[in-house]
């Protein structure tokens, strides 16, 4: 009995590959659904994260000027700062969303390139 090292096993390698492959192609067949309802769901946050503010400072400016007497336009100036806030909500969220998805994207191009390697090396 000789302590040699044992030469991997054929069949198990190329079943890890597969499965890898198979796992990344299901993954992708399930994200591409969520894809769609994401845009979608994007679209109405960005809507109501700018509307909101916008209709907050609106209504809070009315109230200001019907209740007091100023020589400045309260609605004005508070529709153009909630208008202000709600944009950089977006702007927030939006590159929050973009840093997950090229976080993700790395993640998987350094799986792809793991796999590659291991593919030259045998």
């Amino acid at each position: 009995m000789t302590d040699q090292p044992k030469k991997p096993d054929r069949q198990s390698d190329m079943a890890r590959k597969i499965g890898s492959k198979s796992t990344r192609k299901l993954k992708a067949k399930r994200l591409a659904g969520q894809k769609t309802w994401f845009g979608l769901g994007m679209m109405g946050l960005v809507g109501w994260s700018i509307i909101l503010p916008t209709l907050i400072g609106l209504l809070v400016g009315i109230w200001i000027d019907s209740t007091t007497e100023s020589r400045y336009a309260w609605t004005l100036m508070l529709m153009v700062a909630g208008l202000a806030i709600g944009c950089l909500n977006v702007w927030y969220w939006l590159n929050k969303e973009a840093r997950e998805i090229r976080k993700d994207e790395e993640d998987e191009e350094t799986e792809d390139s793991d796999t590659d390697k291991e593919e030259q090396d045998e």
